[in-house]
Parts: structure tokens; sequence; C-alpha cells
């Protein structure tokens, strides 16, 4: 267990608290309490924020004013440690309301476990300590013009008692609205390091330039690094997480299957109020009710099903990540783990994708009018499971159980 009374990293102090200050959740119930409060909050006002771009600054604020940011935060350093089926449940109930709210700390999570494997118990817990007054980090990870998202051209090198970063990064989730920039770099010795930039740092510059048609408001756009100084204390050696099996990559994928699934249950949730409110009968059902349209109701039935089946996927996935992750973890666990988090990620792909297209084909030509902005779901499921081919989660998963294949280990398995 961490000394909670050692001496913190100076860095901490650099880093811009939060507008309002952090809860702290006791446990798993008040994390899904939190979740459902918050979506309550958000989703009023989803449709126009994606109409009109409006990034959710408040919506963030609010996240971290719930203590929602640090509820992975491990015990030992003070915080609750959720289980990983809270986590997919929040997540989910969070991505239904509005699934850019959910997608913005999705980096913030995976990065926060990878530093129980990489970190030292002095970034620990000035890292940790820093969550839990409120701070939220970004993603500066991927890059584009790189052969494959496994290749980082920004660069860390030595200067002196320091370290200068220069780089571009892109699809940036969260960084705008972070307090630490987390920067994957490549150092001097060959070997990849992740960089915990304050925000406001010198030569640090993100930028909003984000344009997908989908997931309009997460600002994942790009970080610029242009001699950026930072200290060896923030240099976190994540090349450590190759050394032995662990369960990052399925822990950043258990979190966005949990999107998509909170993407899928808001548009079978619309689809339903759409019919029901809104939608004329077909000619030939000879009903007075477009709910009362046998088709329609069988087209329900299997949008249900499906998504019912995903969600039971995910839940198991949970509890098998929090077996893992109470045991040492070996080659076999850490693959158990990360095939089941695949089965999940490949039916809450089809149920999000399935269940937005479904939504104009049920409820009709009114409903691709502007002024519902219900193209916003199909949008957003169409953008977010693109964030990792899922025909290689079905690959992994049959090599897995036909010839015992262990999948690859990365954040994207």
């Amino acid at each position: 267990m961490t000394d909670l009374n050692a001496p913190a990293l100076q860095h901490t102090l650099d880093v811009a608290p939060p507008l309002l200050p952090a809860k702290i959740l006791r446990n798993d119930a008040d994390a899904i309490a939190a979740a459902h409060e918050l979506a309550a909050i958000v989703r009023p006002t989803a449709a126009v924020r994606d109409r009109e771009r409006q990034l959710p600054w408040s919506e963030i604020e609010q996240f971290t004013r719930c203590g929602l940011g640090s509820m992975t935060v491990p015990r030992a350093y003070g915080g609750p440690q959720v289980s990983f089926v809270t986590v997919a449940e929040v997540f989910a109930i969070l991505s239904a309301a509005d699934p850019a709210v959910g997608q913005i700390p999705q980096n913030h999570f995976g990065i926060l476990y990878s530093l129980i494997g990489s970190a030292t118990e002095a970034q620990k817990k000035t890292l940790f300590t820093s969550i839990l007054n409120g701070a939220r980090i970004g993603n500066g990870g991927p890059e584009r013009g790189a052969k494959n998202t496994l290749d980082v051209r920004t660069r860390l090198t030595a200067a002196g008692d320091q370290f200068l970063l220069d780089g571009r990064k892109f699809y940036s989730t969260g960084a705008l609205f972070a307090h630490w920039v987390a920067v994957k770099a490549i150092n001097d010795e060959g070997k990849q390091v992740l960089v915990f930039v304050p925000r406001g740092t010198p030569g640090l510059q993100v930028i909003d330039d984000w344009s997908g048609f989908g997931q309009r408001t997460t600002a994942s756009g790009s970080v610029l690094l242009n001699n950026v100084r930072v200290s060896g204390e923030l240099v976190v050696d994540n090349w450590k997480l190759g050394l032995a099996p662990n369960i990052q990559g399925a822990v950043s994928q258990l979190i966005q299957a949990a999107i998509d699934a909170g993407i899928a249950r808001e548009a079978i949730d619309e689809t339903i109020r759409f019919v029901r409110e809104r939608s004329r009968p077909w000619i030939d059902a000879h009903v007075e009710r477009a709910s009362d349209d046998p088709y329609v109701i069988a087209d329900i039935g299997k949008l249900k099903l499906e998504l019912h089946a995903a969600e039971a996927l995910l839940r198991k996935a949970g509890r098998v990540l929090d077996e893992v992750a109470a045991a040492p973890i070996d080659e076999q666990s850490a693959a158990r783990a990360s095939i089941v988090v695949a089965e999940a990620k490949v039916l809450t792909t089809h149920s999000a994708l399935q269940a937005s297209e479904k939504l104009f084909e049920l409820s009709g030509s009114r409903a691709t009018l502007a002024e519902f902005n219900l193209d916003r779901h199909w949008r957003n499921a169409r953008v977010h499971t693109l964030h990792d081919p899922v025909r290689w989660k079905t690959h992994a998963v049959g090599a897995w159980h036909l010839n015992g294949t262990l999948p690859a280990r990365h954040s994207w398995i």
C-alpha cells in the first residue's frame, strides 16, 4: 500500500483546478446513482449540442463534480475502486444520454488503469491524488500519417535535467477538457513512454479541429507539441506494460463497448417514443396506431433481444475483468479477459448500428426531419464503432476457441 503521507511531485500544483469541487464516491451504488443524476442533466440538451456543435463544458464539469472521474482510483490511494461491471454500466448510462459525454472521459480511465502497471509509486501518488481532487486526463496517443495506430513518431529528448517533447497528435479525445494531457512518445532509448503534460505548459496547443459527422462534440482533434519542456518526474515508463500479461487493453475495450451499448439503448427508446407518438401506420396493416403494426412490433422485439444479449455479455465481461484483476494475471487469464470483452464489443457494435438504422425504417419519413435530429444516433454509432474494427474481434474470438490462439496484447483488443 502506498504511503499517502509521502510527498507528492511538485507538478501537482501546476495543474489548474476544476471549476467545481469533486466528490469522492464511496462505493458502486454511489457511482450508478451519480451516473443517473448526470444523465438526467445532459439528456435534455444533447440534441441541440450535437446540432450546433456546442462543446459540453458544463456537463464535463458536472462529471467531475459528482465524483465519477475518480471512480476507478484504487482504494490504496484513497479512491472507491468500483467494479468493472459498474464502470461499464456508468458509461452505458451516460452514453445513452449523450455519447459525447460518455466518450470524452473514456481515455481518462484507460490511462488511469495503465498507471497501475507502469508508473512509479511517487507518480501514482501524484496522479491519483490529482484525480481525486478533480483533475481530468486527456488523450495524446494516436497520430495521423503513421503506418498504423501503434506507430509513434512523437519524440522525447533529454535536455539537461529535463526533457523536450515534440510531435503532433490527432483523435485526442478529452484533451481539450483535460488538466493533464497524456502523450505517448519515444524516448532517446527507443522505448515508448507516457508523458503527463499539465494544461497551459508552454509549447502545448490543443486544437478543436474534429470535423467527424458523428460524436461531433467530443473535440477529438489535434494536440501540437513544440519543444514542450517537461520534468522526468512526469515521464511514465509505459513500455513496462509489455513486459508481463495485463488487461489494460481489455479495460479500454470494455468502455468502448459500453458506449456503443448506451447508443443502442437510446436509439431503441427514441424509436419506441416516435412510433407511439408521431408515426402513422402503414395502410396495409389495417390498424389505427403505428405501434399496432405487427411488423413494427416484431422488429422492436428483435432490437430489444439483441440489446439485452449485448448487455448481458457486457456484464459478463465486467465480471471476468473483476475476477482476473483480483488474482495474479497470466497469459491465459489476460487472454480470457480480452476475448470476453471482444465478444461483448461485437454485439454492442451490431446493436448500436442496427438500432440507429431501424429507427428510421420503423418511424417513417417524418423521423428524418432536421427538427428531431434523430440521425445523430446513427452518426454517433457509425463513427464511434470505427474506433477499432470489429471484424478483428470476431477473428480473435474464433482463433481463441478453435485453435487456442492468444489475442494480441495492445489497447485495441
